[in-house]
């Protein structure tokens, strides 16, 4: 086998690891989002439109401001699971978290992970104050899937479910010094995209108040 075979070999390896095996939907923030981001548009255009009547330049930008906010914060976190990684797309940030490597995971008003001797966060799956307290009180919360299950306590299930899959496969138990040891447990990845769209915005806003 050539060299060259051996590493497209080792690329298809890569790209099934991490391919997607399970993908979350959000559960809260998509409604505000989109209704913030429509209302910005909204402003932004009238700026523009009516810039040469006396519009304030400063509220468009500021509606760019919100709206790149609004898109960020709310509409673009993702959450997934592949073979390997529990995956969170956040406002500045992708988080790639080792599955073996979960040391503890809770869904409250958001989904925290404890990795590495680090807590990572993802609004994307979260429970209302009322939920939280219910559920922690309902000693069948933690019993497994079962019929008529809301979506967040399945969706708590199968990730908890995968990363048990995990640490199985890679022979460690929460906790142990085997799985605190493991390479590469959490691997962030900054976010050009929104970021850049931020610093565009607060340098049209600033510029925009002194004109």
């Amino acid at each position: 086998m050539s060299a060259q075979n051996g590493e497209e070999i080792m690329a298809r390896l890569q790209d099934d690891r991490e391919a997607v095996v399970e993908r979350f939907t959000p559960t809260s923030g998509r409604v505000s989002g989109w209704a913030a981001l429509a209302l910005s548009v909204t402003v932004v255009v009238a700026a523009v439109a009516y810039r040469d009547e006396g519009f304030p330049m400063w509220v468009g930008a500021a509606a760019l401001l919100v709206g790149v906010l609004a898109w960020a914060a709310m509409l673009r976190p993702a959450l997934w699971v592949t073979e390997e990684h529990l995956v969170m797309r956040n406002l500045g940030e992708t988080v790639h978290i080792r599955l073996a490597a979960v040391e503890e995971m809770a869904v409250r008003q958001v989904l925290a992970v404890r990795a590495a001797d680090r807590r990572l966060v993802s609004t994307v799956l979260g429970r209302t104050w009322r939920k939280t307290v219910t559920s922690r009180r309902d000693p069948s919360a933690a019993d497994g899937p079962r019929e008529g299950m809301g979506y967040v306590d399945w969706a708590e299930h199968r990730i908890r479910e995968l990363v048990d899959a995990a640490r199985e496969r890679a022979g460690v138990t929460a906790g142990s010094r085997e799985q605190l040891a493991l390479p590469d447990a959490v691997r962030r990845e900054p976010a050009a995209v929104p970021l850049a769209l931020i610093g565009v915005a607060l340098v049209l806003l600033v510029v925009s108040l002194f004109l």
